[in-house]
């Protein structure tokens, strides 16, 4: 097995973790860390507008799977993490509009918690995706 870190922008791997890591042997899986709504210099985005968090989370995790030469079309896990279920529900066909456009419909875990890792992110995207 041969794992490879993927980073796409640098301030994460600053922090001590990957933005995703490929496995590689008869087949290739990435294990993405949680994508949230940040600039590519780490800083957060668009507070208190949750369709907004939504399309940059994932637009940052297909930067993750270009990066390893794939995309949406890969992705066979999405756990999604908000702090307003309630909130998401409106908005949640700006993630499911971009898989559907992929041909794919992820196994999909939508969690309710309590705060994300920075204060203002309400949604984060944590994925695992084949090749």
């Amino acid at each position: 097995m041969e794992r490879t870190p993927i980073n796409p922008v640098t301030w994460a791997a600053e922090m001590g973790f990957n933005q995703g890591e490929l496995v590689s042997g008869h087949t290739r899986t990435l294990y993405c860390s949680g994508q949230t709504a940040m600039s590519d210099d780490g800083k957060p985005q668009h507070d208190g507008d949750m369709a907004a968090q939504v399309a940059l989370s994932l637009d940052n995790l297909e930067a993750v799977l270009r990066e390893a030469g794939m995309s949406l079309a890969n992705l066979v896990r999405l756990n999604v993490y908000t702090t307003d279920v309630n909130l998401l529900f409106p908005h949640y066909p700006v993630l499911t509009s971009r898989l559907t456009a992929a041909g794919v419909a992820p196994t999909t875990t939508m969690l309710g918690v309590t705060q994300l890792a920075l204060p203002g992110q309400m949604v984060e995207l944590e994925a695992t995706a084949v090749a």
